[in-house]
């Protein structure tokens, strides 16, 4: 039976996967209102937003997804504060839980924080809408964005992962990713909380912080600067665009299984030295910017999704080819230089400390 949202909250709303969602609802459905709940920690960006802002259904909370208060203050439809006002939100009948430290290399660098918010934050999450569902009750759904991350890495010619593969993080990010997907689990079994996971692989496309790969490749490309690529650069991973992503989420909130778990891919695996290159022919720069630096501790090999799941009861299906999406990529980070600008200096300060250490 098809779900019907009335009132959307997103957590983590600011971030990239988050405000291309939240874009996407908005210009897709116009009868549902839209409340994004985010911190503003490092990578996350209101001006991502800023073709939605002024639009009446959609509202900004500026708040820790760890504060049980606060997130109970938005789940209860009372009023709270939107960028210095105060309004009167409408009280959501579901959730995508998005608000996450997502970055592998800063997890190496600083585990306890990736513990605090995607655990801890999961956590009071799950607290929250258990208690606003026994004051409240009402038709409810959670949809708990994860990664594929959470599988471990496979060999060259193993089988794509499939939703019955098991956990098996090799990052602090990934763990702490995992813990989160099973305290979910746990709240699902045990209190009956109308919950979905998903998993998806690699994202990419517009308004991407630039410490993640293609980001970071074409800001530093078009500076001629050293393009880091770690190890042998054969790293594989299954590219997912954006808009693709919001599609399945949406699929699968409005018409997915309460307690199942479904794998969201682009079916687009490619080694990460293939990507650096390609970037680098549609920028028109050369390959002698390639600058290969030590690996990653725990470095997984190869990510490879299989969605036949979300695609078989869903009738998902990926639009946008990896060549062509690329290419629209790199067009908007040539088109949109002052936002990615504005945010560059905490992006490269990232990467010179994690890969080129003296630059």
């Amino acid at each position: 039976m098809t779900f019907r949202p009335s009132c959307l909250l997103v957590t983590g709303g600011a971030g990239f996967i988050g405000s291309n969602f939240i874009r996407w609802v908005v210009g897709h459905h116009p009868d549902v209102q839209v409340i994004n709940l985010d911190l503003l920690t490092y990578a996350a960006n209101l001006e991502s937003l800023e073709d939605v802002t002024g639009v009446e259904r959609y509202y900004f909370v500026r708040a820790d997804v760890r504060d049980f208060a606060a997130v109970s203050r938005v789940l209860s439809g009372n009023d709270v504060e939107t960028g210095g006002d105060r309004r009167a939100v409408p009280a959501p009948d579901c959730v995508v839980h998005m608000a996450a430290e997502s970055h592998v290399d800063r997890s190496i660098m600083g585990p306890a924080v990736f513990v605090d918010t995607n655990v801890r934050g999961t956590l009071a999450l799950l607290e929250a809408c258990r208690a606003e569902l026994a004051r409240a009750p009402r038709a409810f759904r959670l949809l708990h964005v994860s990664t594929d991350e959470v599988y471990g890495s496979l060999g060259e010619r193993d089988a794509a992962f499939t939703e019955a593969t098991p956990l098996a993080p090799n990052s602090p990010y990934s763990a702490s990713k995992a813990a989160s997907d099973l305290l979910v689990r746990s709240y699902v079994e045990t209190f009956d909380l109308p919950a979905m996971i998903t998993r998806c692989s690699n994202n990419y496309g517009p308004y991407q912080f630039p410490e993640k790969l293609i980001p970071l490749m074409i800001t530093r490309a078009l500076a001629d600067q050293p393009l880091p690529v770690y190890g042998d650069g054969l790293n594989v991973r299954d590219w997912l665009h954006v808009e693709d992503h919001a599609r399945a989420l949406w699929a699968v909130l409005t018409r997915g299984r309460v307690g199942e778990v479904y794998n969201i891919g682009g079916r687009s695996e490619q080694p990460n030295i293939a990507v650096v290159r390609t970037l680098l022919k549609i920028l028109a720069k050369p390959e002698s910017l390639i600058r290969y630096v030590t690996d990653r501790a725990g470095h997984d090999r190869r990510y490879a999704i299989n969605c036949d799941k979300l695609c078989g009861e869903l009738g998902w299906e990926p639009r946008h080819t990896f060549e062509a999406g690329l290419a629209a990529t790199v067009g908007w980070y040539l088109e949109r230089r002052g936002w990615w600008e504005r945010v560059l200096s905490e992006a490269y300060r990232a990467s010179n400390t994690l890969y080129l250490k003296s630059e």
